[in-house]
């Protein structure tokens, strides 16, 4: 079923027919995506429990990033290697390393045996690396523990991010992208509940693992029951099983419609499948770029450093590190809520430009506070541009990218487009993470931070001249217009 657009009434015309005609559009949308009638959108109750289940996976990413921060003392001390701050960094970064080169491979993986079954065979590892981790006596086997749990890290996230998008009706889209930042501010927090006790209770830390190990398993499960994607069904030309699947997100109301912008946007590819190198040239490199570039640029803002060395900055101002995670964990959690409120109303693009002005103008503040001279003003300025940071980045720089690429990608190159861009999110998050306190030590806080905040205003700079809104649009009519540009 389709829809003429701009008419009071909507005419019903079949999809054969809407596929080949390129005058039609797709439905007028209705500004709360509820209904389910024939004047209305589809209800956002049918893909709401797809998209809980695969934000467990993001869940699982920021409660194994944070799950070594308050029991690595106990940690290097049990398996001893404790004063050996290589050793401790390794125990820290090693998932690092698994997660780039998990990423690589979920396009892959995502595309070859479809999105339910990539979300299973991402849990294996981190399953596997969490018992490894609880019950190893060695700094070798925490190590080969951690660097499993960072493959399945590595692969769960782009797959999620991809099935969000996939799965949820464009009303909703922006809300539903933004549960995968909450997930992750939640996995963080719980990570720190659940590491509270370790300097109380011996071995705690083995808990730790043990618990990381429960939603892994659950979702595992629960996506048995879960609908796969009908765009990489329809890729796959499995059409009918792609039908039941919108039926089921979508109502059968409107399962000739979005079959029929299915259908319009294949119409735009060659029908043959898309390797790895051809991501970066030809009609696809404007998008690949876009969303690699925005991925650089999200972490040349020095966010990961400000997650993983803030402990260090509060201290060297007085305040207890305990304290500072609590607050930074809550900021993060506040922002992500708010972006979800927003995500649908100001737009993608305006959450962007504004976070990343936003998180420029808090660092700068980070490094007016630098300034040691300036007694206790310092303390006050370093904490709350610490603070206002995390907040911006919540608010657009955080959970927008994620959801904003799948949306741009075409259907054809969906997929191994979010593992590349993925991967350049890793690699530039280990060499920032890495260089780090060298370059604070050889540069002075005031210019590292001062470079971070000029990366931040080139973020808004680059988003406001090129990135596309997509808010309210299906994926198809992204598509189509992006290949009309080009």
């Amino acid at each position: 079923m389709r829809w003429k657009l701009g008419t009071a009434a909507y005419k019903r015309v079949p999809s054969r027919d809407a596929a080949m005609d390129p005058d039609l559009e797709t439905p007028e949308k209705t500004p709360d995506g509820g209904g389910g009638g024939a004047g209305a959108g589809p209800s956002w109750r049918r893909s709401l429990p797809h998209v809980c289940v695969a934000t467990v996976t993001s869940f699982l990413f920021g409660y194994h990033t944070g799950v070594v921060n308050e029991p690595l003392e106990s940690i290097s001390a049990d398996l001893g290697f404790a004063g050996n701050t290589l050793a401790e960094g390794l125990v820290v970064s090693i998932c690092l390393g698994g997660a780039f080169v998990g990423c690589l491979f979920s396009g892959s993986v995502a595309d070859g045996i479809g999105r339910r079954r990539a979300f299973q065979l991402s849990t294996l590892p981190m399953i596997v690396g969490a018992a490894l981790s609880a019950l190893t006596n060695s700094l070798e086997g925490m190590l080969f523990g951690r660097l499993l749990v960072g493959a399945g890290m590595g692969l769960g996230p782009p797959v999620a991010s991809l099935y969000i998008t996939e799965v949820s009706p464009p009303s909703v889209r922006g809300m539903y992208g933004s549960f995968v930042q909450i997930a992750t501010c939640l996995g963080i927090l719980f990570s720190l509940l659940v590491g509270t006790p370790v300097k109380d209770i011996d071995r705690w830390w083995r808990v730790c693992f043990w618990v990381s190990a429960v939603p892994a398993v659950l979702q595992a499960i629960a996506m048995e029951f879960c609908v796969e994607s009908p765009q990489w069904l329809y890729k796959c030309g499995r059409t009918n099983e792609a039908e039941m699947q919108f039926e089921k997100l979508l109502g059968p109301l409107h399962v000739k419609s979005a079959m029929a912008e299915l259908s319009r946007s294949e119409r735009g590819d060659d029908g043959e499948s898309v390797k790895f190198s051809e991501l970066f040239y030809g009609r696809h490199f404007n998008v690949v770029f876009i969303g690699t570039t925005l991925f650089a640029l999200q972490q040349l803002s020095g966010i990961n450093s400000v997650f993983y060395f803030s402990s260090t900055v509060f201290r060297s101002v007085g305040v207890p590190s305990s304290l500072a995670n609590i607050c930074m964990g809550i900021a993060n959690l506040l922002g992500s809520i708010i972006a979800m409120l927003l995500m649908d109303k100001l737009g993608r693009k305006m959450l962007l430009v504004g976070s990343f002005f936003f998180m420029a103008f808090s660092m700068g503040l980070q490094a007016i506070g630098a300034n040691r001279h300036l007694g206790s003003a310092s303390v006050y300025l370093s904490v709350g541009g610490i603070l206002l940071f995390v907040l911006a980045f919540s608010l657009g720089a955080g959970p927008v990218p994620g959801l904003l690429l799948p949306e741009i990608f075409p259907n054809k190159i969906r997929a191994k487009a979010m593992a590349l861009c993925m991967s350049v999110h890793w690699g530039v998050n280990f060499f920032v993470s890495l260089l780090f306190l060298r370059l604070l030590e050889q540069l002075g806080p005031q210019v590292l931070y001062t470079m971070f905040s000029s990366a931040c205003v080139v973020g808004a700079i680059f988003v406001r001249r090129h990135v596309v809104e997509t808010k309210g649009k299906t994926l198809q009519e992204i598509e189509v217009s992006l290949l009309q540009t080009q």
